[in-house]
């Protein structure tokens, strides 16, 4: 299956999340199933991570954007692991610091974006601009409706400058994400995730799926696009992101950088140096 076509959102397409299915899972029937597919392809982003860090030309961004609860966490957790820590790196988006609200809304994600060679993943991102801004009335709609454009100009900044940009939308149910809470409830372990304020935003439930449709539907571009991935089953989420992100890499053709060396004459003096160690 190809998950790359199946769950992108097309240019100038109008996404209606009620019309997704968050359970949907294809004909794989289980976590079971799914896992070779996903041992494959998390050693597969290891090697095409270490490709892009020794090329030293492009740089990845993930924006990873969903209701709470729905699995960023996890995404990152269980994709991503792989990685190596010296090309990657995650950041986290809260509310603006006050040296960040003193500046543009654009200028905090600008700071974090992906040096040459890097993968950065945005848990949250610039998209919380449209989306929090907007159902909360932070800022006046005249303001966050022109925003749209502006996030649309900045990715396309970065691309032109060697970045490529994929975004995942996490597909939850309201049913499903009451069940997680649950979860927090009743393990200790995750006790340390429980808020307030899921539970205060859950009130907002149609307020930001109507505020996500909007995002969706005006941002995903061609060079930037949005992924709405089902993600009831976290299995399933992992392995639709994983493929997509393979892909995504794998679409660069990134090529090793010539060495900065003779290795032929390297080599002779390993050997040389090789035999005169034997002799002693």
């Amino acid at each position: 299956m190809n998950y790359s076509e199946q769950f992108r959102v097309e240019p100038g397409s109008s996404v209606k999340l009620n019309k997704i299915d968050p359970d949907y899972t294809g004909k794989l029937k289980n976590k079971i199933a799914a896992a070779a597919q996903l041992e494959k392809h998390t050693r597969k982003l290891h090697d095409l991570q270490y490709l892009l860090y020794a090329e030293g030309k492009r740089s990845l961004l993930i924006c990873l954007q969903a209701m709470d609860a729905a699995g960023k966490d996890g995404t990152i957790n269980h994709v991503m692991w792989a990685l190596n820590p010296q090309g990657t790196r995650v950041h986290g988006f809260k509310a603006p610091s006050k040296e960040e609200a003193a500046h543009d809304f654009l200028w905090r994600a600008h700071k974090y974006a992906p040096a040459r060679g890097e993968v950065v993943i945005f848990n949250r991102s610039h998209y919380e601009d449209v989306l929090v801004v907007r159902v909360h009335n932070l800022v006046p709609r005249e303001i966050w409706s022109k925003r749209y454009d502006l996030i649309n100009e900045f990715e396309q900044n970065l691309i032109e400058n060697g970045t490529t940009v994929i975004k995942f939308f996490l597909h939850i149910s309201a049913d499903e994400q009451l069940r997680r809470f649950k979860q927090r409830i009743d393990d200790p372990a995750r006790h340390w995730k429980i808020s307030e304020a899921d539970y205060q935003e859950r009130t907002f439930w149609k307020e930001y799926q109507k505020a996500n449709e909007d995002a969706l539907s005006k941002t995903s571009t061609r060079n930037a696009p949005w992924f709405v991935i089902p993600a009831n089953h976290k299995w399933f989420r992992n392995l639709a992101i994983s493929q997509i992100a393979v892909e995504t890499l794998e679409s660069l053709r990134m090529k090793f950088p010539a060495p900065t060396v003779n290795i032929d004459d390297i080599k002779r003096r390993y050997h040389a140096a090789a035999e005169a160690e034997s002799k002693k």
